[in-house]
């Protein structure tokens, strides 16, 4: 099983910052309600619902999957987080006994999953979860290798009062370990892909990408995107 390294000290202090703001939050929403329509949708990562209360309060009955039991603990602390089914477990392989309209994954969780396997399982279980026409999403960085000097590991992402950020590349692995420095240190690892690998994945799990945006309000994905929102449909 997938370590978890999203426990007690994480979850603590997971809640707040700019991800959690309405200019972030709203349009995340706004795209995820308009694929599930009037079907569910299946968060993968889950965490302290910062996507899946907004969406449930829409109108999208939501189910979630994560590996934390303290993110979701500290989610059923929240209002109205009754209305949302959640089960523990390992995202990549977890399934649920039913299927949505609409399946998710945001703010760089499938890079949680550390192997290219691990990776490809998740994708074939959104696409087990899936009804037919459904969509799996995945919110996720494009790797920053530019900023990278020859020979060198470390990029200096976040420099502010409290938090230092700095990620660690292996290009041999595609590993990524992010140091966050505040009052103390925490690093967690993760396994970068870039958007062809991860259209091979949805491929095999018999997917066909149908957008692809570098933002939740549905700009242009360039050569200059730091990140994609990315739209597999089932096919068959």
């Amino acid at each position: 099983m997938t370590e978890d390294h999203f426990g007690e000290a994480v979850a603590a202090r997971y809640d707040g910052g700019p991800m959690f703001s309405d200019e972030v939050v709203g349009p995340t929403v706004d795209v995820l309600a308009e694929l599930a329509g009037d079907g569910s949708a299946l968060e993968l990562g889950i965490g302290t619902g910062r996507i899946a209360l907004p969406l449930a309060q829409r109108g999208v009955p939501v189910h979630g999957i994560d590996l934390s039991q303290a993110m979701v603990a500290r989610l059923r602390e929240k209002p109205r987080s009754a209305e949302i089914g959640t089960t523990i477990g390992d995202f990549a392989t977890t399934r649920v006994d039913e299927t949505f309209r609409l399946v998710y994954l945001v703010f760089n969780t499938i890079m949680n999953l550390t192997t290219q396997d691990a990776q490809v399982a998740c994708f074939e279980n959104a696409a087990r979860h899936l009804e037919p026409g459904g969509s799996f999403v995945v919110e996720v960085m494009v790797p920053d290798l530019r900023r990278l000097p020859p020979g060198e590991r470390y990029v200096v992402f976040d420099v502010e009062v409290g938090h230092v950020g700095v990620d660690e590349y292996d290009v041999v692995e595609q590993g990524l370990v992010s140091h966050h420095y505040t009052d103390r240190l925490a690093s967690v690892p993760f396994r970068y892909a870039w958007p062809a690998e991860l259209d091979l994945m949805a491929r095999i799990a018999g997917l066909a990408l149908r957008e692809r945006w570098a933002d939740w309000d549905r700009s242009p994905f360039t050569s200059e995107s730091r990140k994609h929102v990315s739209v597999w449909e089932r096919v068959g």
